[in-house]
């Protein structure tokens, strides 16, 4: 894959957290959640002041196929939750655990009442 696919690839993915995050959040205006240039260091998603109390996270979004045993192991806790929200909690060696989720669960978690 070219460097400029794999740019646009991620950028389409940055668009789609900032968009979700702006639809949950409603009064939000667009310079609240700003997708940064792939190039410049740090979150993909910066938010202002205000978005950062209403939404203290930050967000790394990765657009590529080296994830696709994580989404495997997701696929498979999917399978055995029946009606439940399936959740994959996932560790290496010397490592924190991590939880995986859905993202539209996610943003129904973060968003306001």
């Amino acid at each position: 894959m070219k460097q400029k696919s794999r740019k646009a690839k991620g950028r389409k993915l940055q668009n789609f957290v900032r968009d979700k995050v702006l639809k949950a959040f409603r009064h939000l205006k667009k310079g609240d959640v700003v997708c940064v240039e792939n190039y410049m260091p740090g979150a993909d998603i910066i938010l202002s002041k205000v978005a950062k109390k209403l939404c203290p996270y930050s967000f790394e979004c990765k657009n590529q196929e080296k994830m696709k045993t994580i989404y495997d192991f997701y696929k498979q806790a999917s399978k055995n939750s029946r009606k439940l929200e399936p959740v994959l909690v996932m560790k290496m060696n010397t490592r924190e655990p991590l939880v995986v989720i859905d993202f539209e669960h996610f943003i129904e978690l973060i968003k306001p009442e």
